[in-house]
C-alpha cells in the first residue's frame, strides 16, 4: 500500500492528557480505534473507546517459552514490547464466512458475502508490526488475485506507531532491519517521554492523513532536548536487543541442508502445536470448511487460519506430504527465513520474537539458524585444515 508524503516532517509535542483529543479526531473521521490493552495476563489488541484503556503502568518479561506481565513503577503507557496478538487478527481475520447458500425449492440460491470496507485506526504499532503489515501487503495484495477481505480492511487503515523505548529478551528486529526505530509504513509516529515530571509524546507525521490529524491536536514545537530524548530512546532499544540473527547467506544455507541431523534434534522438542504460526504477525495460511444444516436448507463456507504444523495441512490423495514434526518444522523455518525471499522478495520474519516467547518448548528460531551455520563453518574449517 503506497502512502502519500506528509505535508511536513516537523516534530510536535503533545501532552498525555491530549491523547483524548486524538481519539476524538479519529472517531470524528469515522475510524474504529484498535489498540493495546492489558487483559488476561497479556497485552492484546482490542477496540478502544478512550486512551484511558491503554495499559498504563505495565511492563513485560519475556524469554523463550515464558511471558509475564508485571506492574511497573511509572505511568508509562508503552513500557512493554509486544504481546501474543498483532494487528493481523484485524486485517486478516482468523475466521471469515466466504459464502452462504440457501435451498429454495429444487434450486440453490447463493448469498454473496461481500467484504464491507472498514475504517480501522491502529494506535500503538511497533516498528516490527509495521514491517509485518508490509509483508502481508506483498503476500495478500501484491499478486493476482488479491485477497478481497484483506483489501477491504487494509485500504482504509490508519497506522499510528509508537517508538520502542526498550527491547525484550526475545526481540531481534535490529538483525532483520525492521526496527526498533519506526522508519516507514506509518501515518503518524509517537515517542513516549517521561521528563521532569511531565508525560509527553513527541509526534511526527509521515503521510498527508497523519499531518491532517496532527494539525487538529493541541501541540507545541518539540524542543532540542525532547528530540534528543527521542533519539536516546531508540538507541536504548537498539542496544537492548535480546537476540541476534545473522541473515547473510541464510536462505542458501537453509536450502543446502534439508537433511541436516539438527532437524531431528529440534523435532524431538517440537510439540507441533502451531503456537508459533498463531502468534506470528506474517503467517497467512488458511483452510476452508463447509457447514450444512439440512433441516434449515442452509450451508456456508468459512475460511479460517491454518498452520503448516497441522498434520492435515498437506493432506492430498494418498496421504500427507509432511507427516513428521521434523518435516513440518523444517518447512516452517526454511520458508520463513529462506524461500520467502524468492517467493515474496523479503524475509517472512520481522524479528518480533513472538515465536520464541510463545513456544511451550522454548524453541528459538535464532538458535536453530545459528546451529546450522556453526556446523557449516565447522565443516568449512575442517576442509581448510585438511
Amino acid at each position: 500500500m503506497q502512502q502519500r508524503p506528509a505535508a511536513a516532517t516537523r516534530q510536535s509535542t503533545i501532552e498525555r492528557k491530549d491523547l483524548h483529543r486524538l481519539f476524538e479526531v479519529l472517531r470524528a473521521r469515522g475510524y474504529t480505534v484498535m489498540g493495546p490493552v492489558a487483559r488476561d495476563g497479556a497485552i492484546v489488541w482490542d477496540e478502544l473507546s478512550t486512551p484511558d484503556e491503554l495499559p498504563a503502568g505495565w511492563t513485560d518479561e519475556q524469554e523463550a517459552g515464558r511471558y509475564r506481565l508485571v506492574r511497573s513503577d511509572g505511568p508509562a503507557l508503552f513500557d512493554w514490547t509486544v504481546g501474543p496478538a498483532s494487528p493481523k487478527a484485524s486485517l486478516h481475520p482468523a475466521a471469515v464466512t466466504l459464502l452462504n447458500a440457501r435451498r429454495e425449492g429444487p434450486a440453490l440460491r447463493l448469498l454473496e458475502c461481500v467484504p464491507q470496507p472498514t475504517r480501522l485506526a491502529f494506535f500503538g504499532l511497533r516498528a516490527c508490526e509495521l514491517a509485518a503489515i508490509a509483508v502481508q501487503d506483498r503476500v495478500l495484495l501484491g499478486g493476482t488475485p488479491t485477497d478481497p477481505v484483506y483489501r477491504a480492511r487494509r485500504e482504509g487503515a490508519l497506522l499510528i506507531a509508537v517508538q520502542c523505548g526498550r527491547a525484550g529478551r526475545t526481540c531481534f528486529c535490529a538483525s532483520m532491519g525492521t526496527g526498533p526505530e519506526v522508519r516507514s509504513g506509518h501515518d503518524l509516529v509517537l515517542t513516549e517521554l517521561l521528563e521532569d515530571g511531565r508525560h509527553l509524546f513527541v509526534a511526527e507525521a509521515a503521510s498527508e492523513r497523519g499531518g491532517e490529524i496532527l494539525a487538529e491536536l493541541p501541540a507545541t514545537d518539540t524542543t532540542a532536548a525532547e528530540s534528543g530524548a527521542v533519539q536516546a530512546a531508540v538507541a536504548r532499544a537498539t542496544a537492548g536487543m535480546g537476540r541476534t540473527l545473522e541473515t547473510e547467506g541464510l536462505p542458501a544455507l537453509l536450502a543446502r541442508n534439508p537433511e541436516h541431523p539438527h532437524w531431528d534434534v529440534t523435532a524431538a522438542r517440537c510439540l507441533a502445536c502451531g503456537n508459533c504460526t498463531s502468534v506470528c504477525p506474517t503467517c497467512f495460511c488458511v483452510t476452508t470448511e463447509d457447514f450444512t444444516d439440512l433441516a434449515a436448507g442452509l450451508s456456508r463456507r468459512v475460511r479460517r487460519w491454518d498452520s503448516c504444523f497441522s498434520v492435515d495441512f498437506t493432506y492430498i490423495h494418498g496421504g500427507n506430504v509432511r507427516s513428521s514434526s521434523r518435516s513440518r518444522y523444517r518447512q516452517w523455518l526454511t520458508h520463513k527465513l529462506g524461500s520467502w525471499h524468492e517467493q515474496f522478495g523479503s524475509s517472512g520474519c520481522v524479528g518480533c520474537g513472538r515465536c520464541i516467547t510463545w513456544c511451550p518448548a522454548g524453541i528459538d528460531i535464532t538458535e536453530e539458524a545459528r546451529a546450522l551455520r556453526q556446523d557449516q563453518r565447522g565443516k568449512e574449517g575442517s576442509r581448510g585444515n585438511a
